[in-house]
């Protein structure tokens, strides 16, 4: 069931600010809330519970925003009702009248709220959010004089084809983009390196090499389970993994040079991915000695 709130935030000025602080105006947050429609939002969201019995389900707003700030931060569940307690524009951002010293919601609640949420829905909201900035820069670009209209369509430009994809707002951002010091992209190459050896032994017959997988495996979760990751536990980690990498890649050439193995096109494409990889996280890993 869903229960649609009678007393809505107008605007920042109603925010119940903490007794002693003057909250910005401009802050990002504060921003960022204007820029979202949530009224036609919690219209469509409302949709999704038929029911009207049980427990009124969270406001789509705090659902919504919460998620919104979880993206941004990648904050853990437990971790990020922390940090909206702590912080009043958080607590603006996903719709509360004031600020309040408690959680506003268990963390538990996340799961449902992404269940609710799915990639669909959130695309749908994407382009309920364009639309709505789209028409609120034309009700600007309206209040023109009309010379200037006529000057505008006049002088404006012939039409061309779209090319590429903008992104319009940072919450849409692609996932698929790691950078050069984050420690899954030598697990991943590493576990490729491995499976490709294991296809390669079988498929050929020989021994499977000594690879160490579960002992590479544990120093990558002995720093991906960690929540404060010091410089120096980044670069031990790195360096195992490039030493796990390194083995890996001299079994393969070895295969190859002496042994009469081919690739398929896929691996020997794969092959030489992960052979670039390595050698640029060697010369990361020499640029950041030569700056210690």
């Amino acid at each position: 069931m869903y229960k649609f709130k009678r007393e809505k935030q107008i605007s920042f000025t109603d925010f119940n600010q903490p007794q002693g602080m003057q909250m910005n105006p401009n802050n990002r947050w504060v921003k960022k809330a204007t820029m979202i429609p949530w009224e036609t939002i919690e219209a469509e969201y409302a949709k999704l519970f038929p029911s009207h019995t049980g427990m009124p389900a969270k406001p789509l707003r705090m659902a919504l925003g919460s998620l919104l700030i979880q993206k941004q931060y990648h904050y853990p569940d437990e971790e990020l009702v922390e940090q909206i307690r702590e912080n009043p524009y958080y607590q603006y951002f996903i719709g509360l009248p004031g600020y309040e010293d408690k959680i506003p919601f268990v963390p538990s609640l996340l799961v449902e709220f992404r269940k609710r949420l799915s990639e669909d829905v959130l695309n749908e909201i994407n382009e309920m959010i364009i639309a709505y900035n789209t028409q609120q820069n034309d009700d600007d670009s309206d209040g023109g004089s009309g010379d200037a209209g006529q000057f505008d369509q006049q002088d404006s430009a012939p039409d061309r084809e779209n090319a590429g994809t903008l992104i319009l707002d940072a919450t849409c951002a692609p996932q698929n983009i790691k950078y050069p010091q984050d420690i899954e992209l030598l697990n991943e190459a590493r576990e490729k390196l491995e499976d490709m050896i294991c296809r390669i032994s079988e498929k050929y017959g020989f021994y499977r090499p000594r690879m160490y997988r579960q002992k590479a495996r544990k120093d990558y979760l002995a720093l991906a389970k960690c929540r404060k990751r010091g410089t120096q536990k980044i670069r031990k980690a790195i360096r195992k993994q490039l030493q796990y990498i390194r083995r890996n890649l001299g079994y393969l050439t070895n295969l190859l040079e002496n042994n009469g193995v081919e690739l398929s096109e896929s691996d020997a494409h794969l092959f030489d991915i992960l052979e670039t990889v390595y050698s640029q996280q060697q010369i990361y890993v020499c640029q950041q000695h030569a700056f210690r």
